[in-house]
């Protein structure tokens, strides 16, 4: 934990949070994150989470986080977690089931592919304001022209090719997506022992609130409107603090 300077004896201190409180995107009732960070709890030190709920086949599209390493624990359902190593240029999947995690070092290019319905992972950060280049900027911001000349590529077939990516993806695949096929390859590249794990555990072990489902707490955020760069914590207008980038 950082070092803080904070007055703990000031009212203002806060010690407890809500993450239902403050969402950071939402794709669907089913497919949403939820965020944690200093703006939200004001006592945290390096440390900042994302509550990642996912259906079949939805990822969180790949991208980088340039401050911060990211752990991601399973908690319910299961996951292909991947990512590039740059030192080898191998791309490592890691197939996570509840109880078992997989670790991104910061800058490292990754994504997360849930296999089953109900998968809930646990993101962690060692940074209170992790920040993230999404995969869907580059492509949709880099010029076609650019792609075409520095690739070899066919400037046209780029551009109709990145036309319908007109604003941050976060999920995907987006909404109203007509692709059809199996799942992408997601061959495990990993040696990752398996140690028995069930996957059939209790949904969420407990975590789920049935009072505040039947209230509709979940599921039931406004739908994230996409703004001007990358997205930003606090997005909820119900969270007073915006939190300052993502």
């Amino acid at each position: 934990m950082a070092t803080s300077y904070r007055d703990y004896t000031s009212p203002n201190t806060q010690f407890t949070y809500d993450m239902r409180n403050n969402l950071f995107f939402k794709k669907d009732d089913q497919n949403f994150i939820d965020a944690l960070g200093i703006a939200q709890l004001n006592t945290l030190g390096n440390s900042s989470l994302l509550d990642i709920f996912l259906t079949t086949g939805n990822v969180v599209e790949p991208h980088i986080h340039q401050n911060a390493a990211e752990l991601v624990y399973c908690i319910a359902g299961e996951a292909i977690v991947s990512l590039i190593n740059p030192f080898t240029n191998q791309l490592l999947n890691y197939h996570i089931k509840p109880r078992q995690v997989a670790n991104i070092p910061q800058g490292w290019w990754h994504y997360e592919m849930a296999l089953t319905e109900d998968t809930h992972l646990l993101a962690i950060f060692d940074a209170p304001v992790p920040e993230v280049i999404f995969g869907s900027d580059i492509l949709r911001l880099t010029p076609a022209s650019v792609w075409a000349h520095t690739y070899c590529l066919d400037e046209a077939k780029v551009q109709e090719t990145f036309a319908p990516l007109t604003q941050t993806v976060v999920i995907g695949p987006p909404v109203g997506c007509q692709q059809q096929g199996p799942l992408p390859d997601r061959a495990t590249s990993s040696q990752y022992p398996y140690y028995g794990y069930s996957s059939h555990l209790p949904d969420s072990y407990g975590y789920y609130d049935t009072n505040y489902m039947q209230q509709g707490g979940y599921g039931q955020h406004p739908v994230y409107q996409q703004q001007s760069g990358y997205p930003q914590y606090g997005t909820n207008p119900s969270h007073t603090g915006v939190y300052p980038s993502y």
